[in-house]
């Protein structure tokens, strides 16, 4: 075992145990905290195979805004935060839910490649990836910031009642 099969696994046992505990936990904001982790995990997964753009752009947009606004939300709509009585319900459905969904999703991959070897793409660069990112995946790349402001403001609107609140005047 080379010192980069260590890492593989130790960042995915890491990233696996994490993403456990986010489903798990009783906490939201705990949650959204091992959500971070599992998320920074996997971008050390990545900088192990040797994919530097690809964990950074994984730092930044993942842990460092997608958590960020999960958490801004769930402070702005005042959400509760600790365990719930409502939703303690039995374990064994999802369970079972689960475990089908995934040995069918296992099944599907291993009937769709047959386990032959494919031939590797040239890899790619930078250049390219940029290329790409704003030449022809620009519009997309754009709308799913409006779409992300959208519900920044909208959660904004929901947390504050004396926005778009009738005044006794106007009714």
């Amino acid at each position: 075992m080379t010192v980069a099969d260590v890492l593989l696994l130790a960042l995915g046992a890491v990233a696996v145990g994490s993403g456990a505990a986010v489903v798990t936990s009783d906490h939201l904001v705990r949650s959204g905290l091992y959500l971070v982790v599992s998320l920074g995990a996997m971008a050390g997964l990545y900088l192990v195979l040797g994919a530097e753009l690809v964990a950074w752009v994984q730092v930044l947009v993942y842990v460092g805004a997608v958590v960020v606004l999960l958490l801004f939300a769930v402070m702005l709509t005042r959400a509760p935060i600790g365990p719930s009585p409502d939703l303690d319900r039995p374990a064994w459905p999802a369970l079972i839910v689960g475990g089908g969904v995934g040995l069918g999703l296992a099944a599907l991959l291993a009937d769709a490649f047959r386990w032959t070897l494919y031939d590797r793409p040239e890899p790619g660069t930078t250049e390219r990836m940029g290329t790409q990112i704003f030449g022809q995946w620009v519009l997309p790349f754009e709308v799913l910031s409006i779409l992300l402001l959208s519900a920044l403001v909208g959660a904004i609107v929901l947390s504050r009642p004396d926005i778009g609140a009738r005044t006794g005047e106007e009714a």
